[in-house]
């Protein structure tokens, strides 16, 4: 090795040049690469550098989706402490509920769980047709009424041609309408107007034709041309009207000769005699209803007092008889008496009448027997109070 003296005198060692290391590595480097085995070693390391970037690929996929699972299970538990917290508070507070991610495993296997109930509930729905109902022995028109859920008139009002709103009309054997709702029902007449028939039962014209009951196409309805069939049944929901007084007229004696049409029993023009007091009495020895009660909505403002027949009847105030004799309208052998101020009373289904036209009558005095004549399924007095034209309630005045 080359030496040379410093300045001291003493031996330092000869410096290699500075590139000598590198000079010798790009000699080795090359005697490598220009070797026989130089390509297989480039594939070697081509093939070490594929596996090594697979790996670290993979390395990071699976880092990556630990993470965000991680932030994921993360959130979910955060929204559920601020949830908890929020309904302990008692507020609002706006933070969502996260639905559970927990699969009840014991459902699964489970299945479906059944109930062995011996019934099945079948929910109820509303009737929208007519039904017909035969009438049996032992029925009144409030019995039907109350079985089917409708008022008294509703009956009355779906059965005109069987009944003409008479309550009394009712027999076995009869068949009746029920209407599936309260109202009216209405034949058809032709050229008759849908407005005006609306107007007359009180409802607006689409509760007619919107009712399921009368299958109209409400596409394809001319309100002003309706194509109805002659004859042909509609119900009015809701629909109202006057009900028909079988009855006689008020009778009184100034013109008692206005019930002439009525029946046989009418009597006179002009009758004079005995004038109330204005206090009514019980009109037969019982006291309790049987049959009907006092109610104008199904057409019977009268009560039947019951009794058994031959059972005596009297006059409940003084005044005058102004009608005597036989009914053609359902009340069988009927008397009707004037007392005077505007007051008259009215005895029907008698079984006898010991009275007569123009015949001054006492408060108390007999008038006849207790019977079941005309329209009546049973022995009873039907008694009807009429006050200057009007029919009251006779339990508000009775004593």
């Amino acid at each position: 090795m080359d030496n040379h003296h410093s300045e001291d005198g003493l031996e330092q060692p000869k410096k290699q040049p500075a590139n000598g290391f590198l000079t010798r590595a790009r000699d080795l480097i090359r005697y490598v690469l220009e070797g026989e085995n130089s390509k297989r070693i480039a594939n070697i390391g081509a093939v070490v550098l594929l596996v090594a970037i697979v790996v670290i690929a993979m390395r990071a996929l699976y880092l990556n989706s630990l993470n965000s699972t991680s932030k994921l299970a993360v959130f979910a538990e955060e929204s559920s402490a601020e949830v908890q917290d929020d309904n302990q508070s008692g507020g609002s507070g706006g933070a969502l509920e996260m639905p559970s991610f927990i699969i009840d495993q014991a459902g699964l296997l489970v299945g479906i769980q059944r109930t062995a109930l011996l019934h099945t509930s079948i929910p109820t729905r509303s009737r929208v047709d007519v039904l017909v109902y035969t009438v049996e022995q032992g029925d009144s028109l409030f019995a039907i009424a109350d079985t089917f859920g409708l008022k008294p008139e509703t009956i009355l009002w779906g059965n005109f041609d069987t009944l003409a709103d008479n309550p009394h009309t009712l027999q076995p054997g009869q068949e009746l309408n029920i209407l599936p709702i309260n109202g009216t029902f209405h034949k058809w007449t032709e050229g008759e107007s849908l407005l005006k028939v609306s107007e007359y039962y009180g409802v607006d014209p689409l509760d007619i034709i919107q009712y399921p009951g009368n299958k109209i196409d409400i596409y394809d309805f001319d309100i002003d041309n309706p194509t109805f069939i002659a004859g042909q049944q509609l119900i009015v929901p809701g629909g109202e009207r006057e009900l028909v007084d079988y009855g006689p007229p008020a009778i009184t004696r100034d013109n008692p000769a206005i019930a002439a049409t009525y029946g046989p029993g009418h009597c006179g023009t002009i009758y004079t005699g005995n004038v109330g007091v204005g206090i009514f009495l019980w009109p037969t020895i019982e006291r309790w209803i049987s049959g009907y009660d006092y109610n104008p909505g199904a057409n019977h403002p009268a009560i039947d007092i019951a009794g058994s027949i031959g059972n005596p009847v009297w006059a409940a105030d003084n005044g005058v008889v102004v009608y005597a004799g036989w009914s053609n309208y359902g009340y069988g052998n009927l008397i009707v008496i004037d007392h005077g101020g505007g007051w008259q009373t009215l005895y029907a289904h008698m079984n006898s009448i010991n009275v007569g036209c123009g015949q001054s009558v006492n408060q108390g005095q007999g008038i006849g027997g207790l019977g079941s004549t005309g329209n009546s399924s049973g022995a009873h007095l039907h008694f009807e109070m009429i006050y200057v034209g009007s029919k009251v309630n006779p339990w508000n005045f009775l004593q």
